[in-house]
């Protein structure tokens, strides 16, 4: 499997690029044409950053060409959601960027990294990285340590100890209002400060139900019966893509089965699993949750 770690040109994906790049490609543009940076009215590089971030959301495929899920979204006319009003649809373009795969680092992180531990410095991270990716050439430091940087930052809500200009920058990430991760200082056996990271498993309160019921839907690896653990703990489930902890879990569980009679959770000698009866289209719990 060759892993890409490379492509955002150091810069996080901002509140209004997936739109922006949706409309850009919807009215023919090319993102190698020299027009691009006016018609899209930012740098060079940041134009190379725009079509990157729109493949690792799953805005557009590989040829570029708008996916489903970006006209369902952000289409002007019929666009559920085009300027990211919504917690939902946050957390809906996270799970996204995780299930894609096409910027590895956000698959091996959830799905991988936290099984071990939740709070990390940059250095374990890039350990963990080199290790896991050892047979792929792509992957060396140099190109982690950039990625990683950028993928702290899409999600790290900035302190008051930041730069004005960095302040400014960050708040204008896509992904600040999920909260995912924080932040803390401590000091290694050299007295040295240390800048260590966490994403810890909890509750979620603001993770829509039907969210989590969609990507459930989404996952080919599920069958009619699905183990808790499974969904718990299985690759680009909702307990690791989304850092439910497992009451969190149990409650969005809850909520579902209320609202769905067809789905059952069952609880016998020691087994628990969700139980899909029938047949549920995930596009329409996706209109369930934009109706309401």
């Amino acid at each position: 499997m060759k892993y890409q770690f490379s492509g955002h040109e150091s810069f996080i994906c901002k509140q209004f690029w997936l739109k922006r790049g949706y409309d850009f490609i919807k009215s023919k543009g090319s993102f190698t044409d020299e027009s691009a940076v006016v018609e899209l009215g930012v740098g060079k590089n940041m134009v190379s950053s725009i079509s990157y971030w729109l493949k690792a959301f799953g805005i557009v495929d590989q040829n570029n060409k708008e996916t489903a899920l970006a006209a369902y979204l952000f289409d002007d006319r019929n666009g559920k959601d085009p300027y990211t009003e919504t917690i939902g649809t946050l957390w809906l373009l996270h799970y996204e960027l995780v299930n894609t795969g096409k910027a590895s680092l956000y698959s091996i992180f959830f799905n991988e990294f936290r099984r071990g531990r939740t709070d990390f410095t940059k250095e374990q991270l890039a350990k963990f990285l080199v290790k896991f990716t050892e047979q792929d050439a792509k992957a060396n430091l140099n190109t982690l340590t950039s990625d990683i940087t950028v993928f702290i930052r899409n999600y790290l809500v900035t302190t008051g100890n930041s730069l004005k200009s960095d302040i400014e920058d960050d708040f204008s990430n896509l992904l600040i209002d999920l909260e995912l991760m924080r932040s803390y200082q401590m000091r290694n056996a050299e007295d040295k400060l240390v800048e260590w990271y966490t994403v810890e498993n909890s509750v979620r309160h603001d993770l829509p139900a039907k969210i989590v019921l969609y990507t459930i839907l989404d996952n080919p690896n599920y069958t009619k019966s699905i183990p808790f653990r499974e969904l718990l703990t299985g690759k680009n489930g909702p307990g690791l893509v989304f850092a439910l902890n497992e009451e969190g879990l149990y409650q969005k569980i809850e909520e579902i089965t209320k609202e769905y009679r067809n789905i059952i959770y069952k609880e016998t000698a020691g087994v628990r699993e969700l139980q899909i009866k029938g047949t549920i289209q995930k596009g329409d719990v996706l209109d369930a949750y934009y109706k309401n």
